[in-house]
Protein backbone atom coordinates (compact mmCIF):
# COMPACT_ATOMS: atom_id res chain seq x y z
CA UNK A 1 0.00 0.00 0.00
CA UNK A 2 1.44 3.72 -1.15
CA UNK A 3 1.47 5.83 1.60
CA UNK A 4 0.00 9.42 0.97
CA UNK A 5 2.78 12.21 1.11
CA UNK A 6 2.24 14.41 3.54
CA UNK A 7 2.60 18.66 2.96
CA UNK A 8 2.06 20.78 5.76
CA UNK A 9 -0.13 23.72 5.76
CA UNK A 10 2.33 26.30 5.48
CA UNK A 11 4.09 24.27 2.41
CA UNK A 12 0.33 23.91 0.80
CA UNK A 13 0.08 27.84 1.32
CA UNK A 14 3.33 28.63 0.46
CA UNK A 15 3.26 26.30 -2.90
CA UNK A 16 -0.39 27.97 -3.83
CA UNK A 17 1.16 31.55 -3.18
CA UNK A 18 4.32 30.83 -5.18
CA UNK A 19 2.37 29.61 -7.89
CA UNK A 20 0.35 32.71 -8.14
CA UNK A 21 2.66 34.83 -8.29
CA UNK A 22 4.63 33.95 -11.19
CA UNK A 23 1.57 34.08 -12.98
CA UNK A 24 1.33 37.45 -12.24
CA UNK A 25 4.85 38.03 -12.99
CA UNK A 26 4.12 37.21 -16.22
CA UNK A 27 2.18 40.24 -16.98
CA UNK A 28 2.74 43.66 -17.81
CA UNK A 29 2.41 46.66 -15.38
CA UNK A 30 -0.38 48.81 -14.71
CA UNK A 31 0.15 52.32 -12.69
CA UNK A 32 -3.08 54.05 -10.59
CA UNK A 33 -2.70 57.28 -9.44
CA UNK A 34 -3.86 60.26 -8.47
CA UNK A 35 -3.93 63.64 -10.01
CA UNK A 36 -5.31 67.33 -9.99
CA UNK A 37 -7.85 66.26 -12.52
CA UNK A 38 -9.20 62.50 -11.05
CA UNK A 39 -7.55 59.48 -10.77
CA UNK A 40 -5.40 57.86 -13.84
CA UNK A 41 -5.25 54.45 -14.95
CA UNK A 42 -1.87 53.51 -17.07
CA UNK A 43 -1.56 49.90 -18.55
CA UNK A 44 0.95 48.69 -20.97
CA UNK A 45 -1.36 47.15 -23.03
CA UNK A 46 -0.88 46.86 -26.68
CA UNK A 47 -4.09 45.33 -27.28
CA UNK A 48 -7.46 47.18 -28.34
CA UNK A 49 -9.85 44.75 -27.38
CA UNK A 50 -8.53 42.88 -24.03
CA UNK A 51 -8.88 45.50 -21.55
CA UNK A 52 -6.50 45.92 -18.32
CA UNK A 53 -8.96 49.20 -17.59
CA UNK A 54 -12.51 49.33 -16.47
CA UNK A 55 -15.25 51.10 -15.37
CA UNK A 56 -17.07 49.83 -12.19
CA UNK A 57 -19.50 52.33 -11.40
CA UNK A 58 -20.19 55.98 -11.67
CA UNK A 59 -16.75 56.63 -9.51
CA UNK A 60 -15.46 53.50 -9.07
CA UNK A 61 -12.77 52.00 -11.91
CA UNK A 62 -10.89 48.51 -11.75
CA UNK A 63 -7.59 48.04 -13.02
CA UNK A 64 -5.97 44.05 -12.81
CA UNK A 65 -2.97 42.33 -14.12
CA UNK A 66 -2.52 38.45 -14.24
CA UNK A 67 -4.48 35.72 -16.28
CA UNK A 68 -7.11 37.56 -18.10
CA UNK A 69 -9.60 35.37 -18.03
CA UNK A 70 -9.76 35.34 -14.73
CA UNK A 71 -9.93 38.91 -13.70
CA UNK A 72 -12.53 39.73 -16.14
CA UNK A 73 -14.54 36.75 -14.73
CA UNK A 74 -14.23 39.57 -11.20
CA UNK A 75 -14.72 42.57 -13.31
CA UNK A 76 -18.20 41.24 -14.10
CA UNK A 77 -18.94 40.08 -10.81
CA UNK A 78 -18.13 43.58 -9.00
CA UNK A 79 -20.46 45.37 -11.47
CA UNK A 80 -23.29 43.01 -10.92
CA UNK A 81 -22.79 43.92 -7.25
CA UNK A 82 -22.56 47.34 -7.26
CA UNK A 83 -26.14 47.48 -10.06
CA UNK A 84 -27.55 45.42 -7.29
CA UNK A 85 -26.06 47.42 -4.33
CA UNK A 86 -27.16 50.52 -6.09
CA UNK A 87 -30.62 49.09 -7.25
CA UNK A 88 -31.77 47.86 -3.89
CA UNK A 89 -30.38 50.89 -1.75
CA UNK A 90 -28.99 54.30 -3.64
CA UNK A 91 -26.46 54.85 -5.87
CA UNK A 92 -24.53 56.79 -3.40
CA UNK A 93 -23.90 53.76 -1.00
CA UNK A 94 -21.90 51.83 -3.72
CA UNK A 95 -18.29 52.11 -2.80
CA UNK A 96 -14.82 51.54 -3.73
CA UNK A 97 -14.48 49.84 0.43
CA UNK A 98 -17.30 47.99 0.35
CA UNK A 99 -16.62 46.31 -3.28
CA UNK A 100 -13.34 45.58 -2.20
CA UNK A 101 -14.28 43.86 0.70
CA UNK A 102 -16.81 41.72 -1.71
CA UNK A 103 -13.69 40.83 -3.62
CA UNK A 104 -11.44 40.11 -0.87
CA UNK A 105 -13.97 37.67 0.48
CA UNK A 106 -13.68 35.69 -3.03
CA UNK A 107 -9.98 35.92 -3.54
CA UNK A 108 -9.78 34.30 -0.09
CA UNK A 109 -12.67 31.51 -0.71
CA UNK A 110 -10.65 30.77 -4.32
CA UNK A 111 -7.07 30.65 -2.57
CA UNK A 112 -8.27 28.53 -0.12
CA UNK A 113 -10.81 25.96 -1.02
CA UNK A 114 -10.24 25.54 -4.97
CA UNK A 115 -8.35 23.52 -7.43
CA UNK A 116 -5.94 26.48 -7.95
CA UNK A 117 -5.66 30.03 -6.56
CA UNK A 118 -6.63 33.09 -9.02
CA UNK A 119 -3.27 34.72 -10.63
CA UNK A 120 -4.47 38.46 -10.60
CA UNK A 121 -4.12 41.39 -8.55
CA UNK A 122 -6.70 43.78 -8.92
CA UNK A 123 -6.88 47.95 -8.01
CA UNK A 124 -10.70 49.29 -7.15
CA UNK A 125 -10.42 53.13 -7.14
CA UNK A 126 -13.36 55.48 -6.37
CA UNK A 127 -12.64 58.98 -7.22
CA UNK A 128 -13.17 62.21 -4.60
CA UNK A 129 -14.00 65.96 -4.94
CA UNK A 130 -10.03 66.60 -4.18
CA UNK A 131 -7.05 63.73 -4.34
CA UNK A 132 -7.16 63.92 -0.72
CA UNK A 133 -10.31 61.96 -0.58
CA UNK A 134 -9.73 59.53 -3.12
CA UNK A 135 -9.62 55.92 -2.34
CA UNK A 136 -7.62 53.13 -3.73
CA UNK A 137 -7.72 49.37 -2.27
CA UNK A 138 -5.39 47.17 -3.44
CA UNK A 139 -5.91 43.04 -3.66
CA UNK A 140 -4.20 40.49 -3.79
CA UNK A 141 -4.48 36.92 -5.24
CA UNK A 142 -5.22 35.81 -1.51
CA UNK A 143 -7.67 38.41 -0.55
CA UNK A 144 -5.55 40.72 1.19
CA UNK A 145 -6.55 44.40 0.88
CA UNK A 146 -4.15 47.32 1.01
CA UNK A 147 -5.31 50.58 1.23
CA UNK A 148 -2.84 52.83 -0.84
CA UNK A 149 -2.37 56.39 -0.57
CA UNK A 150 -2.56 57.66 -4.16
CA UNK A 151 -0.37 55.37 -5.68
CA UNK A 152 -0.57 51.17 -6.58
CA UNK A 153 1.79 50.09 -9.03
CA UNK A 154 0.72 45.57 -10.08
CA UNK A 155 2.47 43.28 -12.39
CA UNK A 156 5.60 41.65 -12.76
CA UNK A 157 7.90 44.67 -12.60
CA UNK A 158 5.52 46.06 -9.61
CA UNK A 159 8.17 47.09 -7.42
CA UNK A 160 10.60 48.95 -9.37
CA UNK A 161 7.55 50.92 -11.40
CA UNK A 162 6.55 51.79 -7.67
CA UNK A 163 9.89 53.16 -6.53
CA UNK A 164 10.37 55.18 -9.89
CA UNK A 165 6.80 56.72 -9.05
CA UNK A 166 6.94 57.14 -5.18
CA UNK A 167 10.21 59.48 -5.55
CA UNK A 168 8.44 62.98 -5.58
CA UNK A 169 4.35 61.56 -5.96
CA UNK A 170 2.83 64.85 -6.23
CA UNK A 171 -1.11 63.74 -6.48
CA UNK A 172 -2.13 67.24 -6.72
CA UNK A 173 0.39 67.08 -10.27
CA UNK A 174 -1.98 67.75 -13.42
CA UNK A 175 -2.59 65.00 -15.55
CA UNK A 176 -0.19 65.58 -18.21
CA UNK A 177 2.68 65.39 -15.76
CA UNK A 178 1.29 62.60 -14.32
CA UNK A 179 0.89 60.84 -17.06
CA UNK A 180 4.39 61.67 -18.71
CA UNK A 181 5.49 59.86 -14.68
CA UNK A 182 3.39 56.91 -15.45
CA UNK A 183 5.06 56.34 -18.64
CA UNK A 184 8.33 56.85 -17.47
CA UNK A 185 7.85 54.41 -15.17
CA UNK A 186 6.75 51.73 -16.84
CA UNK A 187 9.20 52.21 -19.54
CA UNK A 188 12.15 52.16 -16.91
CA UNK A 189 11.41 48.81 -15.10
CA UNK A 190 10.02 47.12 -18.65
CA UNK A 191 13.61 48.57 -20.33
CA UNK A 192 12.11 49.54 -23.01
CA UNK A 193 10.28 52.57 -24.67
CA UNK A 194 6.65 52.80 -24.55
CA UNK A 195 4.47 54.96 -26.70
CA UNK A 196 0.63 55.27 -27.23
CA UNK A 197 -0.04 52.60 -29.37
CA UNK A 198 1.53 50.21 -26.05
CA UNK A 199 -0.84 52.08 -23.56
CA UNK A 200 -4.33 51.65 -22.41
CA UNK A 201 -4.99 55.06 -20.31
CA UNK A 202 -8.38 56.05 -18.75
CA UNK A 203 -9.23 58.69 -16.52
CA UNK A 204 -11.82 58.96 -13.26
CA UNK A 205 -12.62 62.64 -14.14
CA UNK A 206 -13.52 64.28 -10.80
CA UNK A 207 -15.18 67.39 -12.99
CA UNK A 208 -17.89 65.22 -14.11
CA UNK A 209 -21.11 65.02 -11.96
CA UNK A 210 -21.87 61.35 -12.13
CA UNK A 211 -20.11 58.68 -14.69
CA UNK A 212 -16.50 59.94 -13.87
CA UNK A 213 -14.54 57.16 -16.10
CA UNK A 214 -13.31 57.62 -19.70
CA UNK A 215 -11.29 56.69 -21.87
CA UNK A 216 -8.37 58.70 -23.34
CA UNK A 217 -7.71 57.82 -27.06
CA UNK A 218 -4.30 57.51 -28.45
CA UNK A 219 -3.96 61.04 -30.07
CA UNK A 220 -4.95 62.97 -26.94
CA UNK A 221 -2.41 60.13 -24.97
CA UNK A 222 0.41 61.60 -27.90
CA UNK A 223 -0.85 65.18 -26.98
CA UNK A 224 0.19 65.06 -23.29
CA UNK A 225 3.06 63.25 -23.63
CA UNK A 226 4.12 65.66 -26.14
CA UNK A 227 2.82 68.91 -24.18
CA UNK A 228 5.17 67.56 -21.26
CA UNK A 229 7.87 66.95 -24.13
CA UNK A 230 7.90 70.20 -25.18
CA UNK A 231 8.51 71.77 -21.71
CA UNK A 232 11.85 71.60 -21.49
CA UNK A 233 11.49 70.09 -17.93
CA UNK A 234 11.11 66.64 -16.67
CA UNK A 235 7.67 66.25 -14.35
CA UNK A 236 10.48 65.65 -11.08
CA UNK A 237 11.85 69.68 -12.16
CA UNK A 238 8.12 70.81 -12.38
CA UNK A 239 7.15 69.52 -9.41
CA UNK A 240 9.70 70.82 -7.81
Amino acid sequence: MTIPMYVSPEQFMKDRADYARKGIARGRSVVVLSCREGILFVAENPSSSLHKVSEIYDRIGFAAVGKYTEFEHLRVAGIRYADLRGYSYDRSDVTARALANAYAQTLGQVFTTESKPYEVEITVAQVGPDPAADQLYRLTYDGSVSDEPGLVAMGGAAEGVAAALADGFDPTAPLDVALRRAVAGLARAGGRELGAADLEVALLDRARPRRAFRRIPGPEVETHLAAADGSGTTPTDQEG
